[in-house]
């Protein structure tokens, strides 16, 4: 009997030798530097799925890894609450969206051993970690957002995919209860609420699955600047201890590193996700330059680790689709990795807690419009290719006007579409017409159409006022072409263009994956 893989199933060759050639035609040292190529795979994740594609030992081991890997629904909201899919650019490319998810459940013995708090055992798993990985849609650059476990978030409502129970919505609650609602697709109908980024895949690892991936890596460099013991008089602390300089950790005290509060920096969640930003560089770096990585048993002992750590959705349910990610994930030079923190300020009602600021805001709209967060981004042209289909005469056009005015702490102005509207009449739109109902809030005034009968007739309404082809928009969110007054034209009767700073904040904390010089600064009172 054959045991050939079907058509759409990774062969080994595929996951051993895809890119690698098998010809000798470069010599023995073009040869280790294909091999070495292939196997220094990364995925941007405490999980080192990249080199997945190359421990395949035939078909039956591939498939005994797919039985490894556990699957979740994407998401778990109300589909109405989706955020849109990322338009492709120019070339068709699309970016991707990946949530990182730490789960913090005691679900196991191992699991509760490593994690402590022996009252939590059994009980809803936490999403402790959180970062959103965004890859560019041209794979020339990769930037990672880190929330914070403890932001005040509104939690959608979110069905249970295996009992049914239906969680309803909360509001200004904890992000990390969103994975305990459900599973990790409560996560994802969280982040895609608070940032209107459409998220593709998640990925989930728990205590142990950290612990066995670093053992299999070998290792991750991490750096203090004093010695450190995470430990207080009460007991606090994840029990990291190292002596200053950069020690290589690996297991249960790599696992220390990333749950370190006490003794970095503040003793915050934020001083936190600065070291775990270090060590998912480290990794990377490490992965990509480690030679040793070609060995073939430690490969199958990452790709053993690996699968069973893993948690994901649908679309990265088999080895073959993370090979295939991690394809894409390596088309991304190191230097053009960029680390970031959601920029945020402490709740003024709950202490300890923070909520995003208006950087954060920004730092979104960065990331969902596909803008680099290292700066390095070449020019683009932001202007849509204009409509081939004639616009009918301005008397014909039906427009309707929207007030979108509203910000985060200023109401919308009163009478605004009707205002509008009327400027449109003034012009020769005949047709338009206010909307008397709420709108979203909108940042910038856009022009939105359903279908391309209605782009040319869309753009022709905002040349008329002035305002740019590139807020000219298709929406399925709308029947007709309509016009959403933002919150840069509150005022006046002429529209003029915000200038657009697509600078990363610096309150976004952001690192490069390239710096080597990184270190955590210790507290005093945790030093030895």
């Amino acid at each position: 009997m054959s045991l050939a893989p079907k058509a759409d199933q990774a062969t080994p060759a595929d996951l051993g030798g895809r890119h690698g050639g098998g010809g000798r035609r470069g010599g023995r040292g073009t040869d280790s530097r294909r091999r070495r190529r292939r196997v220094l795979r990364w995925s941007a994740t405490v999980l080192a799925v990249v080199i997945l594609g190359t421990a395949g030992a035939g078909y039956l081991y591939y498939q005994h890894l797919n039985g490894n890997l556990k699957k979740d629904d994407l998401n778990i909201g109300d589909a109405k609450d989706r955020a849109a899919k990322t338009e492709a650019n120019a070339a068709g490319q699309t970016p991707l969206n990946i949530l990182l998810i730490g789960s913090d459940a005691r679900d196991s013995k191992e699991n509760q051993k490593l994690g402590g708090a022996r009252e939590t055992f059994g009980a809803a798993p936490l999403a402790d970690v959180q970062m959103l990985l965004h890859v560019s849609a041209d794979r020339t650059n990769m930037s990672v957002v880190s929330m914070p476990r403890d932001t005040l978030v509104d939690i959608p409502k979110c069905t249970d995919p295996d009992s049914g129970e239906v969680h309803e919505a909360l509001d200004r609650v904890m992000t990390n209860r969103s994975l305990g609602r459900g599973g990790p697709g409560c996560a994802v109908a969280t982040w895609e609420k608070l940032t209107d980024i459409h998220i593709d895949h998640f990925m989930m690892i728990d205590f142990s699955g950290v612990v066995s991936m670093a053992d299999a890596i070998g290792g991750v460099p991490v750096c203090v600047d004093k010695n450190i013991e995470s430990r207080d008089s009460k007991g606090h602390g994840s029990g990291l201890k190292l002596e200053k300089g950069t020690t290589y950790v690996k297991g249960k005290q790599a696992l220390q590193w990333l749950r370190t509060r006490y003794g970095f920096e503040d003793g915050s969640d934020l001083a936190r996700a600065k070291a775990q930003h270090m060590y998912m560089n480290s990794m990377v770096r490490q992965l990509r330059e480690n030679a040793t990585l070609s060995n073939p048993g430690k490969l199958r002992s990452l790709a053993e680790s690996a699968t069973n750590a893993l948690t994901v959705d649908p679309g990265l349910g088999t080895v073959a689709k993370l090979y295939d990610l991690a394809g894409e994930l390596k088309k991304v030079p190191t230097s053009r990795i960029t680390m970031t923190t959601m920029p945020n300020e402490y709740d003024t009602i709950q202490t300890g807690r923070v909520v995003p600021t208006d950087d954060a805001t920004k730092l979104f709209r960065l990331v969902r419009e596909d803008i680099a967060l290292d700066g390095k981004d070449k020019k683009k042209t932001t202007e849509e290719k204009a409509s081939t289909d004639p616009a009918a005469a301005d008397g014909e056009i039906a427009v309707q006007v929207q007030n979108g005015t509203r910000t985060d702490i200023l109401g919308p102005v009163s009478g605004r579409a009707t205002t509008v509207a009327g400027l449109l009449a003034d012009k020769g739109f005949t047709q338009a017409v206010a909307d008397g109902s709420a709108a979203p809030a909108t940042e910038t005034t856009l022009v939105r159409y359903p279908s391309a009968d209605l782009q040319g007739d869309a753009e022709r309404v905002a040349k008329a006022l002035g305002i740019p082809t590139s807020a000219v928009k298709k929406s399925t969110d709308v029947s007709g072409v309509t016009l959403v007054v933002g919150a840069d034209w509150r005022e006046g009767t002429a529209y003029k263009a915000p200038k657009q700073d697509d600078k990363t904040p610096k309150t976004a904390d952001a690192l490069n994956a390239s710096d080597t010089k990184a270190c955590m600064k210790v507290d005093p009172d945790f030093t030895w």
